[in-house]
């Protein structure tokens, strides 16, 4: 090769030997004008020199065929690699494929934390939820008469069945995700389940304190009554008259239950009735226990249901010993015989004396 001034000459002799004279190939690359290179190809079998002129244009065609011809084998080197990466042993690609699989079992791993923590935490919401739910429950069965061996909230209850059939294909297995999905599920219904449970037990106990608002206690523990509720013969008079309430005859002394529990809003003499005391079950629903020889209780005191309130006596307009007993809603005096009827089945409860 020589150097000359603007320009290269290579220069290759062959041929040599003791009777051929020596051949030379020479290759000139000189630099035309501007960005232009021109080679020249000189050779004893040329009648002239042939010359190549290389344009910039030529040049990028060249840098772009050699840039796809290098990607083309990086990417024929990496699909060769990874089909056929069982039988490569390369070092340098085991550590590769450690790296990989090291990084997916991490992620993994911390997927599976993750939602394990997420379901722990779900877990512990459903075990407070079902205790309330059962405390719940318990309250409910108490309120609504159910026995406890009929229905026991502490053991599970009996299940079974036939053993699956194999006819039917079984269904997929149960992933993290559908998993929680499930549990999410399961949450809202055991919400859903304790907001019912408790509208029932409001309900329940509503009635329970209204029922125990209602003069259904018979009050005086008689067999009978002398007169009923209703058109009568007065026992002064002989006149035909309308009798507001329920005559409970009995010796001087017996005991007067409340029929159910208020608020004395009266205990006082009157003309007609003697002594007599009234009390308040609210909703506008009024006891009145009149002819009493003694009254136990004073204006404002608050009575319980089936609590001793007064002693039957004959004070007042009255021809003998005897409870003259009326109910009143909203002020007008109704039969309480429908109301004792209405408490009938409720057994007896037992009398509380005044101490």
């Amino acid at each position: 090769m020589h150097l000359t001034r603007g320009c290269f000459i290579f220069s290759f002799i062959y041929g040599s030997s003791g009777r051929v004279a020596p051949r030379v190939f020479s290759i000139i690359i000189a630099r035309a004008n501007g960005p232009e290179m021109q080679i020249i190809l000189l050779h004893p079998r040329f009648t002239q020199a042939r010359s190549l002129t290389l344009t910039l244009r030529h040049g990028l065609l060249a840098l772009s065929l050699l840039l796809v011809l290098v990607l083309g084998s990086a990417a024929l080197m990496t699909f060769l690699t990874l089909t056929h990466v069982g039988d490569i042993r390369l070092p340098w690609v085991q550590k590769m494929l450690d790296a990989g699989n090291q990084g997916e079992a991490a992620r993994n791993d911390r997927y599976v934390r993750e939602n394990i923590a997420a379901m722990a935490m779900k877990l512990g919401e459903m075990q407070a939820q079902l205790m309330r739910l059962d405390a719940l429950g318990e309250r409910v069965q108490g309120l609504s008469g159910v026995k406890p061996e009929e229905f026991n909230f502490k053991e599970l209850p009996g299940r079974g069945g036939a053993e699956p059939s194999t006819s039917r294909a079984a269904p997929p297995p149960l992933g993290i995700s559908q998993f929680q999905q499930a549990l999410d599920a399961l949450v809202v219904d055991i919400e859903h389940r304790s907001d019912y449970m408790n509208a029932v037990e409001t309900t329940l106990m509503f009635d329970k304190i209204r029922s125990k608002l209602l003069p259904t206690i018979q009050p005086v523990n008689v067999t009978y009554n002398a007169s009923g509720f209703g058109w009568r013969l007065d026992p002064f008079t002989g006149r035909s008259t309308f009798h507001e309430g329920i005559d409970f005859p009995a010796p001087t002394g017996t005991p007067i239950i409340a029929a159910a529990g208020g608020v004395v809003i009266a205990a006082e003499f009157h003309p007609q009735f003697g002594n007599m005391l009234e009390i308040d079950h609210g909703n506008e629903i009024v006891t009145r226990y009149a002819h009493a020889s003694r009254l136990l209780m004073k204006v404002g005191d608050i009575v319980q249901r089936g609590q001793h309130v007064a002693d039957i006596g004959t004070t007042g307009r009255s021809t003998g010993a005897h409870l003259h007993f009326e109910v009143l809603v909203k002020g007008v005096q109704q039969d309480p015989h429908k109301f004792l009827i209405a408490g009938s089945g409720q057994g007896s409860v037992p009398q509380q004396t005044r101490k």
